[in-house]
């Protein structure tokens, strides 16, 4: 054993320095970590603006800033992390920076795969995980690095979101909470993904925006200030169908709106995994590209699912296939 009755550790880092989906579904390592060992402390290791995702999750102690990192000297990054105590990392991606910071930080645990040179030389308990080829979830990759620590539970994908631990969220401002409607389903569209997955076109989004019941459903629009300046057109087309909400919401205000509404339709994106985590009625749209699919990447939730498209044709997924989908959403349960 790693890891015997009297070494049990006290503060663990995972370092997933990328983007808010992946911090998303790096979440249930941290809960089966406060499963296990529930006295150890666990920080994560992220970039910046998904300080306020990876706090959501009461799993998660404390938040290290790595964008901090680049203008910090391994001296001070070494500082930092002893007067915080950290004995062991986990990295869950190969970032060449942040594992050689850690390594001449001096902590005493470090794991990494064992398929990277860079884990090879700079980690001292290595686990065997293939991405390349497996039907399992990026989550369940994830998860798979914990056995350095004697963890060896592990979840099915219907099971994952059980670790999430997405219940420390911000308070939603009042200028944003009178816009949803109690009498209706509050459907959030994110049409767009920062070019970071294929998107199903804004062409496909009017078609369902038309095919929608108005009488059940008032849609949302959500995006950043940057995707606000491409989407200006389209969302004039479609003023008077849609609430326009993007570029208004910061992280902590996206978060806890999607928290608040009733379900959400997006591509390989952030906040598809936001809404599948808070337990509301989550759609991914997804290519089948073998790195790219939903199996891997697509949202994990009790009332998440995704659709696949069909030889990397986006169009082979309809309006009306995500309609029927979505027909069948009920409204949240609301408090009183």
């Amino acid at each position: 054993m790693f890891f015997t009755r009297n070494k049990i550790p006290a503060h663990i880092l995972v370092n997933r320095v990328d983007a808010m989906g992946d911090v998303i579904l790096a979440l249930p390592v941290c809960g089966l970590i406060k499963k296990h060992f529930p006295e150890c402390k666990v920080s994560f290791l992220g970039r910046a603006y998904t300080k306020s995702v990876a706090l959501a999750s009461i799993h998660v102690d404390a938040f290290i800033n790595a964008d901090d990192w680049a203008h910090m000297t391994h001296d001070q990054i070494r500082i930092l992390l002893r007067e915080n105590k950290v004995d062991t990392v986990i990295h869950l991606l190969p970032d060449k920076p942040t594992i050689i910071a850690c390594k001449k930080a001096g902590i005493r645990i470090r794991v990494g795969a064992i398929n990277k040179i860079i884990y090879w030389l700079n980690c001292n308990r290595l686990v065997f995980v293939s991405r390349k080829k497996s039907r399992l979830s990026e989550a369940q990759l994830n998860i798979k690095l914990l056995s350095a620590l004697n963890i060896k539970e592990r979840p099915d994908r219907n099971g994952l979101y059980k670790y999430y631990g997405f219940t420390r969220l911000p308070q939603l401002e009042e200028l944003n909470k009178i816009i949803l409607d109690p009498h209706k389903i509050n459907l959030i569209i994110h049409p767009l993904s920062n070019k970071n997955a294929k998107e199903w076109g804004l062409h496909n989004f009017s078609a369902l925006v038309n095919l929608i019941d108005k009488d059940r459903f008032k849609i949302f629009i959500t995006g950043s200030e940057k995707e606000k300046k491409i989407l200006t057109s389209w969302l004039l087309q479609h003023k008077n169908e849609v609430t326009d909400l993007t570029g208004t919401l910061d992280m902590d205000q996206l978060i806890a709106f999607i928290a608040a509404a009733d379900g959400l339709i997006a591509s390989s994106t952030g906040p598809v995994h936001v809404a599948a985590a808070a337990g509301i009625n989550t759609l991914g749209l997804y290519e089948n590209r073998w790195v790219k699919r939903g199996e891997r990447w697509g949202p994990i939730g009790k009332k998440a699912d995704f659709l696949e498209c069909v030889h990397q044709d986006m169009d082979s997924i309809t309006p009306a296939m995500v309609n029927e989908r979505i027909s069948k959403w009920k409204p949240e349960p609301r408090s009183t």
